[in-house]
């Protein structure tokens, strides 16, 4: 198998990891907090020595979270919450403290405010947010002081990365940050509203197309080199 086989195969790679990041981004569109992801690819090039030309390799096994603000959509809802403007909520799970931008909670049977899958919300001291069962009213300041009949009960927290290349999805709409998380910057935390996914439907369509076309590209390449070498054999084993 020759140099370009090689690259082209590589290239083969990396084009079906993107597709299959695009297909997910898709899938989520409608994910409440979701964050649409890239492929990052990158060029390896190695020298073959004095009489050869070097040998470039494609690797894309790096992913990249946009962190664009998605639409915010108006429910109603005391206890659905979102961020306006950069910032993650901190959550408790099994494996760990994890960041999101999913604001749908609700009580547990001990009053803490807990999301969808029953893990935790921290306030800004990264402790669980408790709300009294007797409350009749749960107000959320802008600055994320959460108050029950007027009094004020915590400070929702803002978090984000310390080093914004640290962040990978762990799952749906969770992510985690291998360097430590910190306070985020100031931002308005909006009672009533969730944030959309903040996928560009159209831009993702597009580039799925981008992305097949290369492909075919590619394969067609594959085809042909497959079929020149099959010809040649034929010709070494007619003359041999």
């Amino acid at each position: 198998m020759d140099n370009a086989t090689y690259a082209t195969l590589t290239r083969q790679s990396g084009l079906l990891r993107e597709m299959q990041t695009v297909a997910n981004n898709i899938a989520n569109i409608s994910t409440t907090g979701f964050r649409g992801e890239g492929v990052v690819f990158a060029e390896h090039v190695a020298a073959l020595g004095a009489d050869h030309e070097s040998l470039s390799m494609a690797s894309a096994v790096g992913r990249h979270i946009r962190l664009e603000q998605g639409a915010l959509t108006q429910t109603g809802g005391s206890l659905d919450f979102a961020i306006e403007g950069d910032g993650f909520f901190l959550i408790q799970t099994a494996e760990g403290e994890a960041l999101t931008r999913a604001g749908h909670f609700m009580p547990n049977g001990q009053g803490e405010l807990v999301n969808p899958d029953g893990q935790l919300l921290l306030d800004a001291g990264g402790a669980p947010v408790f709300i009294p069962p007797d409350a009749r009213s749960i107000t959320l300041a802008t600055d994320g002081t959460l108050s029950a009949d007027g009094q004020p009960l915590t400070v929702i927290g803002l978090w984000q990365p310390v080093d914004p290349n640290d962040l990978r999805h762990q799952t749906g709409v969770q992510f985690v940050a291998d360097g430590g998380v910190g306070p985020a910057p100031p931002a308005t935390l909006l009672q009533g509203f969730l944030e959309e996914s903040n996928v560009n439907p159209v831009g993702q369509i597009t580039r799925m197309i981008e992305v097949q076309r290369s492909y075919e590209l590619g394969q067609s390449f594959l085809d042909k080199e497959d079929e020149r070498m099959r010809s040649f054999l034929r010709t070494v084993g007619a003359r041999s």
